[in-house]
């Protein structure tokens, strides 16, 4: 008999944070990537998961059944992963797409009732070239624009079409899903979001006194046919990580998780399935042999 409820936990300033929950097995909360929600992020790659495991995908502040809250900084968001799992109540495998993989990986940093993280391409914007730079910041522009017009549909699909964020083919694919229409709901938080972001001072999750906390084994997912940045940030990020590995999706670019689902479930099926497996006793070891 699988679950579909809804989970609501309470962040560390008293906003309520809620998430859907689907499947049985052990518990995988899932983080989505800006402009989108818990549903919206893992609707295809969620049901692919759920046979093996409970998925608990969240909303940040401000989305879907969440409260909304004037406060976005980074370190919030933080804080809303952080409480809601562990309002779950037993260990939990942290899943994050783009900026939500910086948000579970910050978390997991904070928090020792996780077995282990999966990061699906985590934006480093230090390593980040000067000409994607340039892109992105233009891009932010435009779709700051965009959304001060009334045309919030159009912003969304800006951010990702004129900088390197997406491929031609997934801009094509996610407009022909109607996602950039979607996500248009989520452009006013996501720009208060960024402003935010652009002000703080605090360490992010690519600082690497942060990455060296997170004692959790970390499982670093990219796309084949995304651009050099995210190789750059997964290559900046793996030596300072205790315990980490890079997995490569055939044929996938930033959005995997929506156009490549079957091959991003399947790595991360076998990635918790290890990481959520009980440890063997010395007795029971023995008792085996």
């Amino acid at each position: 008999m699988t679950t579909d409820r809804i989970h609501r936990a309470i962040s560390a300033d008293g906003t309520e944070i809620a998430g859907r929950v689907h499947g049985q097995g052990p518990p995988l909360v899932l983080v989505h990537g800006r402009l989108e929600d818990g549903e919206l992020s893992w609707g295809a790659l969620r049901p692919l998961l759920t046979d093996r495991f409970t998925c608990y995908a969240m909303s940040t502040r401000g989305r879907d059944l969440s409260a909304d809250h004037a406060d976005l900084s980074p370190g919030r968001l933080v804080e809303d992963v952080i409480a809601f799992a562990a309002s779950v109540g037993e260990p939990v495998g942290l899943v994050g797409h783009s900026s939500g993989a910086g948000l579970v990986l910050s978390a997991a940093a904070e928090t020792t009732s996780v077995v282990g993280v999966a990061a699906y391409e985590p934006v480093v914007p230090a390593v980040i070239n000067e000409d994607d730079v340039a892109l992105v910041q233009a891009a932010i522009g435009r779709h700051a624009d965009a959304a001060a017009d009334g045309r919030d549909a159009d912003a969304a699909r800006i951010l990702f079409d004129e900088s390197p964020m997406a491929t031609d083919d997934e801009v094509a694919a996610m407009t022909a899903l109607g996602h950039f229409d979607a996500m248009a709901r989520y452009v006013p938080v996501s720009l208060r979001e960024l402003e935010q972001a652009a002000s703080s001072q605090a360490p992010d999750f690519s600082d690497p006194a942060v990455l060296g906390q997170i004692t959790a084994p970390v499982l670093m997912l990219l796309g084949e046919r995304t651009a050099p940045w995210a190789t750059d940030s997964l290559r900046y990020l793996d030596p300072h990580l205790p315990d980490s590995r890079v997995r490569e999706i055939p044929g996938a670019a930033h959005f995997g998780p929506l156009l490549a689902p079957e091959a991003v479930a399947a790595e991360l099926t076998r990635f918790f399935t290890t990481v959520h497996a009980p440890s063997q006793t010395p007795q029971a070891s023995a008792a085996d042999g």
